[in-house]
């Protein structure tokens, strides 16, 4: 059959990979006005000009279309968080409502028209990475997959599978194995952390598999940015702030400053009810000029700034017990140093629900740490040291290992994609 092809439709990157015959796989590239890359950043941008038409753009090339229009220019990022949300029902951009398939579809059409010819025509078979467990307070996994399929059959692709993204990763893993082991995948990304647990053999010279167990958590990389925002600088703009209500002094709802804290979902909350709220509460606040700077933190779209922070910070803790945190449009109010005693202190209750799903997948397949030969560590948050603990204060260490973190989904999909027994892999 035709090169499978695999999609790791992620939070916060975006990667496919193409499998070819059974020789193996190869990332697609991609060619925008950013230049070549073989990965994504789930992030689009929508650009109206006189002529009243939206020009669209994703990835990288969406930053930048951003940041070269400032203040004309809509901006969405990590929009997988929002698919197994009831609560979201759209968003508006330029007055036309998107659903979250009709963004899904944008983001994607947007990558087939950069990777040109490597999006080959005689691909018959699409592999959809998906997580165990979806992001968000309420997550509906049966409405999060109901979404994802009415976008992805809208590619004309006659077939579409969905394999658990950590299976993906393990299937990946396990190309390299020297011999029959039973393997622990934790896979970390922007929303979710996926435990896939898999016993790999190996008869007559083919790779096999036996699931023995999944579990997930939506708590990741982008709970920990939150903690960052939510700590340094929701407190600057008014998180603990007040305001009158007739003969009543209140505190302002803290419900603002946790959307505020999950910077990729500001452009949506600038369309909200509660933006339009809160924008009439700077007339009875007892420290309107914290309330104003938030108000125009949010008009003036800066999201990706605050992410490139917290990024920074949170990448130079995993190096350093202190790190300096800088927000430029906070001005002097925007630098801060951050311990990494303080961030771990921030995170604890995160942590401890990474750690019960990892309690959960051991407990409920009756499975010792001891029996577990191989821990595979991927994801960008695997470099937190308190994640890293988790694991290195049950395992062996000459047990643990990592690598991958971008791509090693995305194959494994079309690695998957690539073999006669696809069912057996399939969530």
């Amino acid at each position: 059959m035709a090169g499978a092809l695999g999609l790791d439709f992620g939070t916060t990157n975006t990667v496919l990979a193409l499998g070819d015959g059974g020789s193996g796989t190869r990332s697609m590239t991609f060619t925008s006005s950013a230049g070549v890359s073989d990965s994504m950043r789930t992030a689009l941008s929508f650009l109206k000009d006189k002529a009243t038409v939206v020009k669209t753009e994703a990835g990288r090339a969406a930053i930048q279309q951003f940041i070269d229009n400032p203040g004309d220019c809509r901006f969405l990022q990590s929009i997988k968080t929002f698919a197994a949300s009831a609560l979201f029902q759209g968003t508006l951009v330029f007055a036309k409502r998107y659903s979250f398939e009709d963004l899904m579809e944008v983001f994607l059409q947007r990558l087939k028209s950069y990777a040109g010819t490597e999006w080959r025509s005689d691909v018959s078979r699409l592999v959809v990475g998906r997580p165990v467990s979806f992001a968000g307070a309420n997550p509906d996994e049966a409405l999060a997959m109901t979404r994802y399929n009415n976008a992805l059959v809208r590619l004309g692709l006659p077939e579409i599978h969905y394999v658990y993204e950590p299976v993906a990763a393990a299937f990946y893993f396990a190309q390299n194995l020297k011999a029959d082991a039973t393997v622990l995948v934790a896979d970390f990304g922007g929303g979710t952390t996926d435990y896939s647990l898999i016993r790999f053999e190996t008869h007559a010279g083919r790779l096999t598999a036996t699931p023995v167990g999944h579990s997930g958590v939506g708590v990741a990389g982008d709970q920990f940015d939150s903690r960052i925002v939510d700590n340094i600088v929701a407190p600057r703009i008014g998180k603990g702030s007040h305001f009158k209500s007739f003969d009543k002094v209140l505190e302002v709802p803290s419900g603002y400053y946790a959307n505020f804290s999950r910077w990729n979902q500001l452009s949506v909350f600038k369309t909200s009810k509660e933006f339009a709220d809160l924008k009439k509460l700077v007339r009875s606040s007892l420290e309107p000029e914290k309330l104003e700077t938030f108000i125009d933190l949010i008009e003036h779209d800066e999201g990706y700034p605050l992410y490139q922070g917290v990024s920074a910070t949170k990448m130079a803790l995993s190096q350093n017990e202190e790190a300096e945190f800088n927000f430029p449009p906070l001005g002097r109010d925007g630098n801060s140093t951050v311990r990494r005693a303080d961030f771990e202190n921030w995170i604890a209750a995160d942590l401890a629900r990474i750690e019960q799903a990892l309690d959960e997948v051991l407990a409920k397949t009756d499975t010792r740490a001891g029996e577990i030969d191989k821990v595979f560590l991927t994801g960008g948050t695997s470099f937190v040291p308190a994640v890293r603990r988790l694991f290195t204060e049950r395992f062996e260490a000459s047990r643990i290992e990592s690598g991958g973190e971008l791509l090693s989904i995305a194959h494994g999909l079309a690695l998957i994609g690539e073999r006669s027994d696809i069912a057996q892999w399939t969530a």
